[in-house]
């Protein structure tokens, strides 16, 4: 008996401690994060109010440093002058206070979800129109504390910002929106901020914008100085460069076609009036339609813009046509008012010669004296005019192939349509050379 208890003592105690033994190795050290949050942030052992000591504990400026990434651009207005994005927006300071002990590096980092707790920057985005955090379903915000006292903030926002922007180019142009990072307190005696080392701007790798393409983006400073002092101040400027294709889509070549389509009424015969009429009348109206269109997206600004260029002239060509058809019509009105005048003319003439036959009939017995139409062959006299004939005649002058071809339409109104139908084609042409050739050129010397 005595044999068989000590034996289940041996055994009892022997359970006991390997039970210790497994939930000590069950613990889970984030339970002690309450209280090491206790320990370094409970009351009168932290001031959130005063801001962190700088470099190495000295008494220099607190370094931020800042990082971004661009989940998405929803909408680049051009009328509004602004963008939106959505971002993650990340600061990294170290604040010796916060110091703990990691318990041999089973506490990575602390967590924290209200950001009254700690010190934190008085960052603001300068250029910033509308904002606002998320909250679905919880706040997408938190912040991280390493032993060595490090602090990462990290915060998704929506952020309407201001993009002024030089239409001069437009459709043809590129656009740089800026994002602007500065402290609203804190002067640089304080407070700095700079990028984080390495890549301090991300942006997500599938994002579409209708109707532009993001080509690139770069990170500076901007410090500001004004009667208060100097204030730190971080930039990222997003070069925008506008997809051509939708506006050759929807706006050049339909006024293209426009400009063409008004060409047809030189082809039309000059007595349809009401054809050539309402075909001019027809597409200056749609082209005043077209221009009114595209002006309404755009901002009213004082310049000329290059898509104010391509719509002005090509207004101007289809109202050249209607004109042309007024010109038409006048010369067609002259040229019946000759032909009844020169009508007019010759029965007259006729009149006058049924009149002479007439008297002639009558006096049968008058007698004319009539000189002699023939000379002799030996008559000097004529020898000497025929000389002088033979000095003074010179050759014919060959006419010119634009006259020779000119001659085949006997009337002016003709002659002006289809001077018209040469000259209107090729002067749209050449404005297309210049047009094409100067705002490409131009575009390229921006870039």
């Amino acid at each position: 008996m005595g044999t068989g208890h000590y034996f289940w003592a041996i055994f009892y105690f022997t359970s006991l401690c390997s039970a210790s033994l497994a939930n000590n190795a069950k613990i889970n050290f984030r339970e002690k994060e309450k209280k090491v949050l206790d320990q370094i942030l409970g009351a009168g052992k932290y001031d959130a109010r005063i801001r962190p000591s700088g470099i190495n504990g000295t008494d220099g400026p607190a370094i931020v440093r800042i990082n971004l990434f661009v989940r998405s651009i929803m909408t680049i207005s051009d009328i509004k002058m602004e963008y939106s994005v959505q971002l993650t927006f990340r600061e990294q300071w170290t604040d010796e206070r916060l110091k703990f002990d990691d318990i041999q590096g089973r506490l990575k980092y602390l967590t924290l979800t209200e950001a009254n707790r700690v010190w934190m920057p008085d960052l603001f985005f300068s250029n910033e129109k509308e904002g606002h955090f998320h909250n679905i379903i919880m706040p997408n915000v938190y912040i991280r504390i390493f032993p060595n006292g490090s602090v990462l903030y990290s915060i998704r926002i929506s952020l309407t910002l201001a993009c002024p922007m030089n239409l001069k180019l437009y459709p043809l142009d590129r656009q740089i929106c800026s994002l602007r990072m500065a402290s609203y307190g804190w002067t640089t005696n304080d407070l700095v901020f700079l990028w984080k080392e390495g890549d301090p701007v991300q942006v997500v790798k599938n994002l579409h914008l209708p109707r532009f393409t993001l080509e690139k983006f770069l990170t500076d400073y901007c410090n500001s100085k004004t009667n208060t002092g100097e204030y730190s101040c971080l930039k990222v400027d997003l070069l925008f460069k506008r997809e051509f294709s939708y506006y050759l889509i929807q706006i050049y070549i339909p006024c293209c076609m426009l400009v063409i389509v008004s060409w047809v009424s030189f082809w039309l015969d000059q007595g349809a009036v009401p054809a050539r009429v309402s075909l001019g009348v027809t597409t200056l109206l749609t082209m005043a339609t077209q221009t009114s269109g595209i002006n309404a997206s755009l901002p009213p600004v004082s310049y000329t813009k290059a898509i104010d260029v391509w719509t002005g002239v090509c207004l101007t060509f289809v109202f050249g046509a209607l004109l042309e058809f007024a010109l038409v019509n006048y010369a067609s009105r002259s040229d019946m008012h000759k032909e009844n005048m020169k009508k007019k003319r010759r029965d007259l003439e006729q009149a006058s010669l049924d009149a002479a036959s007439d008297l002639l009939d009558t006096d049968s017995n008058a007698t004319f004296a009539m000189k002699p139409l023939v000379r002799h062959p030996g008559d000097p006299l004529a020898l000497e005019k025929l000389r002088q004939c033979e000095v003074h005649m010179q050759p014919p002058k060959r006419p010119s192939c634009c006259k020779t071809w000119l001659s085949k339409f006997p009337t002016r109104s003709k002659r002006i349509d289809v001077i018209s139908r040469i000259t209107f084609p090729l002067v749209f042409a050449l404005f297309n050379l210049v047009y094409w050739s100067t705002y490409l050129f131009r575009e390229e010397e921006d870039e």
